[in-house]
C-alpha cells in the first residue's frame, strides 16, 4: 500500500479503525515548529461525531506525540502521533466479512488483500484514520499561519441548501474555523440541519460541496509538470475518504463561458499585481499567482445506511440483500472539512518546503 503522500515533508498513516491504534508520522517537517496543542484540540473536536447527525462512534482523540517533539517545539526528526481507539463495537461487522457493502471498499479490499485485511470499522479504509491526519495537519496548519497563510472550508451546497460564497476571506476564514458546523449563514445551518435529520429519520444519508479558500500564499509556489500545486492538492483531496469531485476556482463552469469571460486580467494595486477576476483559483500553470486559492470538494453521502441494499455473496457467489446495523453517520460532510483543512495544510507544507527549504516553516518567536 501507499500509505505515504509528498515529496521533501511527508506524511505517512497506519493504523485499523478497530485497532488498538490510529498514527501519523510527519517526516521532513521543519525544526522550531511550535506544538500548538489548543489547535489540534480544536480541530479533533471539529472531526469529532456531536449530536444526533453524527455516527454514536465517539472517541476521545486522547493523543500522544511520541517522538519528534522537545520542550513544546518540533525538532526536525520524524514526528509521529498516535491515538488510541478505545471505542470499538467489532461484533457488528462479522456479518459483513462475505457480503461487501455497497460503495464501501470492503469488495475491492477483498480482491487486493485476498480475505486477510481487518475488516472491521472498514479497517485501513475507514474515516477513522483522518483522526490522524487532522492531528499533524492541525501542526502544519499553525506553522503556515505563522506564515499569514489561512486556510478555511465551508459547506457550500447540501442536498439542494446552499451557503454563500467567501466574501471578505479573513474574517469569513475565522468564522469556519470557530464553528463547528461550517457554514457563513446561520439560515444554512438551519436549512442543511434539517435535511440531514430528515435523511436520518429515513435510515439514508446525504453529501454535498465544500469550498476551500486559501489565503496569504505568495506567487511562485508550485512545480510543473506533476507536481504542479493544484494536482498535488487534488492527489491529496483525493486521499480522503469520500471525495469524489475536485475543481478549482471556475472549474467545469469554465465550459460555459468565453475565454474573454474566463481570463483574469491583471492590475496593479498598492504596488502589488493582483487579478480583476479569480476564476483561475489562484493558480496559473500550476503555480500560484498571489490570489487566493479557491476549490472545491463534493463529498458523496455516507454508503452506510439503515436501507436494504443490494449486494453479493462472495462465499457462493450470489445474489443477496444486506441491512447494515451499527452506528453510522446520516452525513459527514461537517466532519470532513477540518480533514479537508488539514490535508490542504499538509500539501501546503510539502510545497514550501520543497520551495524554500526545511527552515522555513519555523515559529517565529
Amino acid at each position: 500500500m501507499k500509505n505515504t503522500f509528498g515529496n521533501n515533508l511527508t506524511v505517512t498513516l497506519f493504523g485499523e479503525s478497530h485497532g488498538d491504534f490510529i498514527g501519523a508520522v510527519l517526516d521532513g517537517v521543519s525544526p522550531g515548529i511550535k506544538i500548538d496543542r489548543e489547535n489540534i484540540d480544536k480541530r479533533l473536536s471539529q472531526r469529532r461525531p456531536s449530536g444526533k447527525i453524527s455516527t454514536a462512534r465517539v472517541e476521545r482523540d486522547e493523543y500522544i506525540i511520541a517522538s519528534g517533539e522537545y520542550q513544546g517545539y518540533t525538532t526536525g526528526t520524524p514526528l509521529t502521533v498516535l491515538i488510541p481507539n478505545t471505542n470499538k463495537k467489532s461484533g457488528d461487522y462479522e456479518k459483513l466479512a462475505k457480503t461487501p457493502r455497497p460503495s464501501h471498499a470492503d469488495y475491492t479490499a477483498e480482491c487486493k488483500y485476498h480475505g486477510f485485511q481487518d475488516r472491521r470499522g472498514g479497517g485501513h479504509f475507514s474515516g477513522r484514520i483522518t483522526a490522524a491526519l487532522v492531528a499533524v495537519g492541525a501542526i502544519l496548519e499553525s506553522a503556515l499561519a505563522d506564515k499569514g497563510i489561512l486556510i478555511g472550508t465551508h459547506i457550500s451546497e447540501l442536498h439542494g441548501v446552499a451557503d454563500r460564497g467567501f466574501e471578505v476571506y479573513g474574517d469569513d476564514i475565522a468564522t469556519l474555523n470557530s464553528s463547528a458546523f461550517p457554514v457563513l449563514r446561520e439560515v444554512t445551518y438551519e436549512n442543511m440541519m434539517r435535511e440531514i435529520e430528515k435523511a436520518a429519520a429515513m435510515g439514508d444519508s446525504v453529501g454535498g460541496i465544500l469550498e476551500s479558500a486559501v489565503i496569504g500564499l505568495p506567487a511562485g509556489v508550485g512545480e510543473p509538470w506533476f507536481d504542479t500545486l493544484e494536482g498535488m492538492l487534488a492527489h491529496a483531496l483525493f486521499s480522503v475518504p469520500a471525495v469524489k469531485g475536485v475543481e478549482f476556482g471556475l472549474g467545469f463552469a469554465f465550459a460555459d463561458v468565453y475565454g474573454s469571460e474566463g481570463n483574469d486580467a491583471f492590475r496593479i494595486d498598492g504596488g502589488k499585481i493582483v487579478t480583476e477576476t479569480n476564476n483561475s483559483g489562484g493558480i496559473n500553470g500550476g503555480i500560484s499567482n498571489g490570489m487566493p486559492i479557491i476549490f472545491r470538494t463534493a463529498i458523496k453521502p455516507t454508503p452506510s445506511i439503515f436501507k436494504s441494499q443490494k449486494t453479493v455473496n462472495l462465499e457462493d457467489m450470489s445474489d443477496t440483500t444486506i441491512e447494515i446495523s451499527g452506528r453510522h453517520d446520516p452525513a459527514i460532510i461537517h466532519r470532513a472539512r477540518t480533514v479537508i483543512d488539514a490535508v490542504t495544510a499538509i500539501t501546503l507544507a510539502d510545497a514550501f518546503t520543497t520551495r524554500f527549504g526545511t527552515d522555513y516553516l519555523a515559529s517565529k518567536d
